[in-house]
């Protein structure tokens, strides 16, 4: 069931149990130099869901991400991450969080087996090394494990740091660009990976991309932005026709280039 942050989880002595989602950001601002990158901004990410978080370059998508990572500080509003507020209990909230994205390589200098080590260490995760052999099999990645991250191939690349984000289980799991320069063979099998994390455990997804077919097949819901603000949001298989688009490619570049011909319908 997807029915926002307060889902019903389970009956105890016959009483409804209401338990938080993954992500909830109410009225999220933040400004650069007077200009406003996100501008109150309110969406949600329930349980077993990919929500994808689209627009053209510049409309706030990774600024969004990077404060819900707490690596910027939001110039207004909130985040909770089940149910915890990110601003009052930062590492609490944090340590059911993780991140991945094509453009942050692990560091080329450690081998697969040591950068997985080193950061599950920072994770705290326990029985690391039972975990580092389940993600380096998982992943494909038993043949790479003495291998410097930096010789590695794109797709290999990617494939690591997906292991490295899934190193402490994460209940939210962020991911910007997440199959950008892969070739679709690879990309696909990152797609089933990440659909197989949503629809197994408890965890959901927060997806940012620029390829329409892919936020079309993986994508539960779609979040479009522009210029900092939520402009259209819904089912990306009917959202396109709801506004007159034939495609959510077409979709996309209408947000990019007339955003005001959407408002108005």
């Amino acid at each position: 069931m997807r029915a926002g942050m307060t889902e019903i989880a389970r009956t105890k002595g016959g009483t409804a149990v209401a338990m938080a989602g993954v992500l909830s950001v109410q009225n999220l601002r933040k400004s650069f130099g007077g200009t406003a990158a996100v501008d109150d901004v309110s969406f949600e990410v329930a349980r077993n869901e990919i929500v994808g978080l689209l627009g053209p370059n510049g409309a706030g998508k990774t600024t969004t991400i990077n404060m819900i990572l707490g690596v910027l500080e939001p110039g207004g509003g909130s985040i909770t991450i089940e149910g915890i507020d990110l601003a009052a209990r930062r590492t609490q909230a944090l340590e059911r969080t993780n991140f991945a994205a094509v453009y942050a390589p692990l560091p080329g200098n450690l081998t697969v087996q040591q950068n997985l080590r080193v950061f599950g260490l920072i994770y705290g995760v326990k029985k690391l090394s039972e975990r580092i052999e389940v993600l380096l099999e998982q992943f494909d990645l038993l043949q790479f494990r003495r291998t410097k991250c930096g010789v590695l191939s794109s797709g290999e690349q990617t494939r690591v740091g997906l292991a490295k984000a899934m190193l402490n289980r994460p209940h939210l799991l962020l991911l910007d660009e997440p199959t950008a320069s892969l070739d679709p063979a690879t990309a696909r099998e990152i797609r089933t990976r990440i659909r197989d994390f949503t629809t197994r455990g408890e965890g959901g997804v927060l997806w940012t991309s620029h390829n329409m077919y892919e936020v079309q097949e993986v994508c539960d819901r779609v979040l479009f932005l522009s210029h900092g603000k939520i402009l259209l949001q819904g089912n990306p298989k009917t959202l396109p026709a709801e506004h007159g688009k034939a495609t959510l490619e077409e979709l996309f570049i209408t947000v990019a280039r007339e955003p005001l011909t959407l408002e108005r319908v």
